[in-house]
């Protein structure tokens, strides 16, 4: 499969969106397109379904859409159910239509062969089986269950009708649908937007397992990280391909930049030298022949050009803040839900560390920073400030209180005190210039309102932050400017967020959600994942033991706890060890069967198919039950 767009633009109207497009999908490639926003990514992937956007470029190639092996692409335009009383398992089996269909005619023709034992009848029977196995019909009920409990979803979910999903569920069941469809050419818009870790971590491997072709449009560095294998830059109207993942495109972007920067250096000063010799010699007669060689000299070079600046326009932070005492929060039993209780919360915050909050979503984290700003009151147990502390909450739903209002009316209404010049020279370091300010609320993108919100939190200057999903809206070089704010900043810092790479540039403390417990982390993320990997059959017990600088802790109960865990957790293992035991025995009994199936001698004997396919079904139902009680084990 090949899939190339040659000298392709995309413009609308009289403004060129992307001036000059060279791309190429190969099958099994892995590619990422980054750019600013605005750049033209989601207007690239639109165009890679509906080739009528594209028109000549101004390269030199001539301009052509190339298709070998017709692919089929798969791009989650809308979400868009035909009928919302389907259940959600209903939809789920649609995108296996083939595979039910199978299902069913196998079921008729093994009916049909009790009745009537024809050779064309046993053909058509093996042959569907054969087809069946080929389509992966012995796995795809485990497929998709996989697929669906790492998204979220329980199995009394699988009964659900659409309609009784909320926006966000229907947003990821649609994007299930379009994952399990296998497209030849997966076409993904920021994937990662509103799934927690756990479904981020399991899509990471779902796509680098994925056989066919993938495009990827994201800001979740981590994740093209651990899947790319090229990457598109969009930048300035134009396109350039790099090969490897993000990291490698980092500093291959950076190289090339140096690069040419240099040699245009070099020949910028050489082009003076002759220049400079030519017109010193010019009127003199017996070296005007010398000076004229030295101008054709320069004509007949090959121009190197002097290479775009990185666009790198971001905004920045000069605001100061006061210090707050040594200790700065004291989380103790804390209680935090609405109408029920999602976790009970212990831990302890020192002037200047960083806690970086990750988890699934809907089980507290948001909850949590809500609570602790004042915003919803504790379910139970208490939480206290230190000496000093002044508090800064970023809500990640980004609400105004007026949508008319313009940027500088909004800013200067929450700082009256601020003559103009002052209030526009806050703004505009974070990029709201010119005529920026004087558009309004309800105009902005996600990352302006962002922006905004984050300029007039640090303009009150809190030593205690609260962020909730800071950078859900912003691309690649905003969240790089965020970090390097946050890395800079001096007072004490709580965070929720689902990108890893962000947390792990900045966290030093790591704060763990799950149903039911709460586990802290004295280190980065990446020494959180070295640790999780590590011990992966040992979780911390509760978010009892999260506040471990607590000085009432009692050693003596922990290290009977762990005993008494360790011991269970062996038990676990051993059972788990036994199940995989089990579990290779069946599927060497299958082996076996269809190798049975497979001899001459009972190619026509209808009887006996009929009857090891439904040895080879028990055996698969046996194997999937093993396969439950198997992962049970593990989430426990």
């Amino acid at each position: 499969m090949n899939y190339r767009i040659v000298n392709g633009a995309i413009s609308y109207g009289a403004e060129t969106i992307i001036e000059e497009i060279n791309f190429e999908i190969n099958e099994k490639d892995k590619i990422a397109v980054v750019g600013r926003n605005g750049a033209g990514k989601t207007t690239l992937l639109k165009a890679l379904v509906d080739n009528s956007m594209l028109e000549e470029g101004v390269g030199n190639s001539k301009f052509g859409v190339y298709k070998q092996g017709n692919p089929s692409i798969g791009y989650l335009k809308q979400i868009d159910f035909e009928d919302d009383s389907k259940t959600m398992l209903e939809e789920i089996l649609k995108v296996y239509k083939e595979i039910t269909d199978l299902e069913k005619k196998i079921e008729d023709l093994s009916l049909k062969l009790q009745e009537n034992s024809s050779e064309n009848l046993i053909k058509s029977y093996t042959e569907s089986l054969d087809k069946y196995e080929f389509l992966g019909g012995y796995t795809y009920k485990k497929e998709y269950e996989v697929a669906l409990r790492n998204f979220g979803f329980c199995v009394e979910d699988e009964k659900k009708k659409i309609s009784e999903f909320s926006g966000g569920q229907r947003t990821k069941i649609a994007f299930l649908k379009l994952l399990l469809s296998k497209p030849d050419i997966l076409l993904l818009d920021e994937p990662t937007n509103h799934l927690d870790i756990t479904a981020i971590e399991w899509l990471e491997g779902y796509l680098r397992s994925y056989p066919k072709a993938v495009v990827i449009v994201s800001h979740d560095r981590m994740f093209l990280d651990r899947i790319v294998n090229k990457v598109y830059e969009i930048e300035y109207g134009a396109m350039a391909l790099y090969k490897g993942n993000y990291k490698d495109y980092e500093v291959q972007k950076r190289a090339n930049y140096e690069k040419q920067l240099k040699d245009y250096e070099y020949q910028q000063a050489e082009i003076k030298r002759l220049t400079d010799i030519a017109n010193r010699f010019r009127y003199k007669p017996t070296k005007a022949k010398m000076a004229l060689s030295k101008l054709k000299q320069i004509e007949r070079m090959v121009k190197v050009e002097e290479p775009n600046k990185y666009d790198l326009k971001t905004f920045h932070n000069n605001f100061y803040i006061k210090e707050s005492g040594k200790d700065v929060l004291e989380v103790k039993d804390l209680e935090v839900g609405y109408d029920k209780v999602l976790q009970k919360i212990s831990f302890s915050l020192y002037k200047g560390e960083k806690l970086g909050i990750i988890g699934e979503n809907g089980i507290g984290k948001s909850t949590l920073l809500k609570t602790i700003a004042g915003k919803i009151k504790a379910l139970g147990g208490s939480f206290s400030f230190g000496y000093n502390v002044t508090l800064g909450y970023f809500d990640q739903q980004l609400e105004f209180e007026n949508d008319e209002n313009t940027v500088y009316k909004e800013f200067t209404s929450e700082f009256p005190e601020l003559t103009t010049t002052k209030a526009r020279t806050i703004l505009g370091s974070f990029l709201f210039t010119g005529e920026d300010v004087e558009k309004k609320i309800k105009m902005l993108s996600g990352g302006e309102k962002a922006r905004l919100k984050l300029c007039e939190i640090f303009k009150k200057e809190p030593n205690l932050l609260l962020l909730d999903e800071p950078t859900n809206h912003m691309d690649i070089v905003g969240k790089e400017s965020l970090e390097q704010i946050l890395k800079e900043y001096k007072g004490t810092l709580i965070f929720v967020s689902h990108d890893r790479y962000f947390v792990n540039k900045i966290a030093n403390k790591i704060l763990e959600f799950k149903p039911g417990k709460v586990t802290f982390f004295d280190g980065d993320y990446e020494k959180f994942e070295e640790y999780k990997e590590k011990n992966k059959d040992l979780e911390q017990i509760s978010s009892d033991n999260t506040g471990k600088k607590n000085a009432d802790y009692n050693k003596e109960k922990s290290s009977k706890n762990q005993y008494l865990l360790n011991k269970e957790i062996n038990k676990r293992k051993n059972k788990m060890d036994k199940i995989e035991k089990e579990i290779e025995e069946k599927e060497e009994e299958i082996k076996t069967i269809k190798d049975e199936m497979k001899k001459e001698e009972n190619s026509t004997d209808y009887v006996k198919l009929v009857g090891l396919q439904d040895e080879i079904q028990k055996i698969e139902n046996e194997i999937e039950e093993k396969m439950l009680e198997w992962e049970e084990l593990n989430e426990y």
